[in-house]
């Protein structure tokens, strides 16, 4: 897979509202399933599918810790997209102003 493509599989990954919300919950440190579902207020199959999305775009791993599975983001630079993300919306907003 050529960085192009990478880089759309990331930003796809990134485009749905749920996962941003688990990506930026994921930011300051890892969780462990039931904290997500407890915090983002989703059923277990539907943060499962999410979860397995942003896995596969390599922005979050897991990992095994007892019996739970604890999430973090595997992409520093995830946080930097988010924030070019949001400073967009801000800039695209202010236009209407």
């Amino acid at each position: 897979m050529d960085i192009e493509a990478l880089s759309v599989k990331i930003l796809k990954a990134m485009g749905h509202p749920i996962r941003l919300k688990i990506v930026k919950f994921l930011l300051d440190k890892p969780h462990c399933v039931c904290e997500l579902k407890e915090n983002l207020e989703f059923s277990q199959p539907n943060l499962s599918q999410h979860l397995k999305i942003l896995k596969e775009a390599g922005i979050i791993e897991s990992e095994k810790v007892g019996v739970q599975t604890h999430y973090h983001v595997a992409l520093k630079s995830a946080a930097a997209l988010i924030a070019a993300a949001e400073a967009m919306g801000r800039e695209y907003l202010s236009q209407f102003k």
